[in-house]
């Protein structure tokens, strides 16, 4: 599941991804995926990932599953410490802020989760007892504080 030698091409992936605007780069083994920017909890410092591309009404969703490590991926920690992110889909940028779903959320999120990539069953079988959390990346609210 969880695979560190795949990590050293992410760079040139997102790279590839921004150049192009998505029209190459952003796929992976046929399916679409987005360039999360956050913000590095501990260094400040602007952090990119390629992620699946998955919606849910006006929101994407994001699956910190990390292959089905025990631990959670950079990115969620990132999240959790600022919740606004950028979210790139092509050539469309969108600021965004996070928030966990709620168990009751996450039945259905689960559901388009699966459907989209369907190795995410066996990461949480490997994860556990690790529950993978899922964020909801979506337009800030007015008038919302800037904390999570």
């Amino acid at each position: 599941m969880y695979e560190p030698s795949v990590f050293p091409a992410i760079r040139d992936q997102v790279a590839l991804y921004e150049k192009t605007d998505g029209a190459e780069g952003g796929s992976l083994n046929g399916h679409p995926l987005i360039i999360l920017t956050t913000t590095g909890a501990r260094t400040g410092k602007l952090r990119k990932t390629p992620l699946l591309k998955l919606k849910h009404q006006d929101a994407y969703i994001v699956v910190a599953s990390y292959g089905g490590a025990p631990n959670d991926p950079d990115w969620y920690r990132n999240l959790k410490a600022d919740p606004t992110a950028q979210v790139q889909d092509g050539p469309a940028k969108r600021t965004l802020r996070a928030r966990e779903a709620t168990a009751a959320e996450k039945q259905t999120l689960w559901r388009i989760a699966d459907a989209s990539w369907p190795d995410f069953p066996a990461y949480r079988a490997a994860a556990a007892p690790r529950e993978i959390p899922i964020l909801i990346l979506e337009p800030p609210q007015p008038g919302a504080s800037p904390e999570a």
